[in-house]
Parts: C-alpha cells; sequence; structure tokens
C-alpha cells in the first residue's frame, strides 16, 4: 500500500500530538513532519516534500492564511482549524486550499478520508465551511450571475436526477444544517430526511456530507467516488 507523508502545521502543540496520534494509527498515512507556525512550515515542507499539509489558520508567527499561496504551490493544502469565520474560510479557498475542515465538526474517519482524497483533488468541507461558502456565492451574487447559477442549479439536478424535494434537501444540507433542523424546516420526520440523504447520496455517488456537498456545488466531479 503505497503511504502518505503529512506535514500538520498547528500553532498548539497539544492538538498536533492529537492529529500526529490519529494519523500515525492509519497504515497508509506518515506524519513525517510538524511545524508551529506557516514559516517553519514553509521550511519543512521544503525539506520533506509531504504529499499533504494540514494547515491552521491562527498561529503564533506567520499565520496560515500568509503561508498558505506559498505552501499550496509544493503540496495539497487542508485547512484543519478552529476559524469559523465566513471570510476566512473563504479567503483560505480562494488561495488555493483544497479543503476546510473545522474542529468539532468531523469523525476520524471523516478526517483520514479528507487526508487521503487530499493529493487527488477531492475537496472536503465541514459544515460551518460549506454553509460559508454558499452564503458568499449567494451574497456575490448579481442578477446574471443569479441567472447562471439558477441554470447550473437545474443542471445538476438533472444530471443527478434530484427530485424538487431532494433538490431542497440538498440546498440545505448544503447550507450546513443537521438532519433535525432540516426535518423542521421540510416539515417531515427524521426518518423521512435521511431516506431522503439516502437516495440523494447514491445519485451523488457520495459516501459522506463533504462529498456530497463538494458535488452539488461543483467542487468535484461527478462520478468521481472518494474512498471507502
Amino acid at each position: 500500500m503505497a503511504r502518505l507523508s503529512v506535514l500538520i502545521a498547528d500553532g498548539n502543540p497539544v492538538i498536533r500530538a492529537g492529529l500526529a496520534a490519529i494519523l500515525g494509527a492509519a497504515e497508509d498515512l506518515d506524519v513525517t513532519a510538524q511545524a508551529e507556525d506557516g514559516r517553519e512550515a514553509l521550511s519543512l515542507t521544503r525539506r520533506h516534500a509531504p504529499d499533504v499539509i494540514l494547515l491552521d489558520v491562527r498561529m503564533p508567527g506567520v499565520d496560515g492564511i500568509s503561508a498558505l499561496p506559498h505552501l499550496v504551490q509544493l503540496a495539497p493544502v487542508l485547512m484543519l482549524t478552529y476559524s469559523r469565520e465566513a471570510d476566512i474560510i473563504c479567503e483560505a479557498l480562494s488561495l488555493g486550499a483544497g479543503g476546510y475542515l473545522v474542529h468539532g465538526e468531523f469523525t476520524t474517519d471523516e478526517l483520514l478520508r479528507a487526508v487521503r482524497d487530499a493529493p487527488l483533488g477531492r475537496p472536503h468541507f465541514t459544515p460551518t465551511a460549506a454553509s460559508a461558502l454558499l452564503t458568499e456565492l449567494r451574497a456575490s451574487s448579481h442578477p446574471q450571475r443569479a441567472v447562471a447559477q439558477s441554470s447550473e442549479r437545474m443542471h445538476n439536478s438533472v444530471v443527478f436526477g434530484l427530485s424538487s424535494r431532494e433538490v431542497e434537501i440538498m440546498d440545505l444540507i448544503a447550507s450546513g444544517m443537521s438532519n433535525q433542523q432540516i426535518a423542521a424546516a421540510c416539515f417531515i420526520s427524521e426518518k423521512t430526511v435521511k431516506n431522503h440523504i439516502n437516495r440523494i447520496f447514491a445519485k451523488l455517488q457520495s459516501a459522506t456530507r463533504s462529498e456530497a456537498i463538494a458535488r452539488w456545488l461543483g467542487t468535484a466531479r461527478p462520478g468521481v467516488t472518494g474512498h471507502g
């Protein structure tokens, strides 16, 4: 099995150690370096040439956003942070980050899948990041862009074969809503929501919310499936 090398850049040594323990326990992942700020991350990336970089936003010295444009030229970068601000999320993605995970919004399996998918160009977003991206897209829309986005949304629904109800629920998933919140918004039971989501995931060839959101927002190509 080909092993992926990972560099962890985070200002908190406890978080670095925790991530290193999680990733190091996977048979196909190696943590080859750890950095406490952006400057050290850049230096260690040049030295070790990792397959994936996990990058925090707020770090002492050079922060993650400042280092990001330089790091993405050397390796795929996955933001892994507590920073939930919409403007930071959108800036990170515009600067080339290949995904954005907010601590507390993902499981260990989802983290491992995101790391494995990063070198393949498959983006992963936790709900806060997906919601910020969707809000930014809507806020920046002018009439012509709104028509184009509406057309793209209709195109996606046709390509993926989603019903009008499934389109509605997929939009709510992309906005970051939980199953319980979706059930309340649509006046249906959580069991019905789960049934809809199972059908949506099947049609979008997605195993997780982040994969489904990525495809629905057009950041992943239809027909490309993720790991396990």
